[in-house]
């Protein structure tokens, strides 16, 4: 019941910010689409697609202060399921010279085993700072009940990104993530971005854990984004 309520949560914030952003009219609201593939789709150190390329797209919409979207990627756990769906929405804002971000995010599994529990929420909070062509940021992500027999999951991540000139962007980041019942861990990532025009870039990535196995050892993975 737990689960369904936060669930629940979750669906309502996201949809509820792109009820919103809809009912505006095409001055007040920002749609913004992007569809890509990349060699390998790492999440949080771990790959989702069994070291395997994905192909992944989404839509963005922007109200204001308010942001709400859809994300979507192929996934390969071994099983049944065909892809990871998310929905999320959430608020930002300005205070201090820090760029402030809270939101939620639901991650939905497409024909998921019976029992996997698979689907999960997490609530996020973040900040930043420009100085500069630097930005550096820090984020918070907490779940009631984490992917699969992890219960409460909170990650706790700093990160990075260094613009140079109007095309480069060099970025990284270092994360915790804390389990209540699978082992903790630290993972990291570090990479550069190109802009081949203003709606296609690159990026090409080396992730790392502590954690010794095949689908989180070291590795660097490419990937190609076109933005409209």
């Amino acid at each position: 019941m737990k689960h369904v309520t936060i669930m629940g949560v979750a669906l309502a914030a996201a949809l509820a910010t792109l009820a919103a952003a809809s009912r505006a009219s095409a001055q007040e609201a920002q749609v913004a689409w992007n569809v890509g593939v990349v060699s390998d789709y790492i999440y949080r150190g771990f790959s989702q697609t069994g070291e395997d390329p994905a192909i992944q797209g989404g839509v963005d919409v922007t109200y204001g202060s308010f942001y709400g979207g859809a994300w979507a990627s192929s996934v390969d756990f071994g099983d049944d399921t065909d892809a990871e769906f998310d929905l999320y929405g959430g608020y930002r804002t300005e205070a201090a010279g820090f760029a402030l971000d809270v939101g939620v995010i639901g991650y939905f599994y497409i024909n998921p085993p019976s029992g996997s529990d698979y689907n999960f929420v997490e609530f996020k909070a973040a900040a930043s700072r420009a100085i500069g062509p630097a930005t550096l940021g820090a984020a918070i992500y907490y779940s009631p009940d984490f992917y699969g027999a992890d219960e409460q999951a909170t990650y706790v991540e700093a990160n990075a990104a260094y613009a140079i000139g109007s095309r480069w962007t060099l970025s990284g980041a270092v994360g915790h993530q804390s389990l209540d019942v699978g082992d903790d861990y630290v993972t990291w990532n570090a990479g550069a971005a190109f802009a081949l025009t203003d709606n296609i870039a690159v990026d090409v990535r080396y992730h790392g854990t502590d954690v010794d196995g095949p689908l989180s050892d070291d590795r660097v993975v490419a990937g190609l984004k076109f933005s409209f």
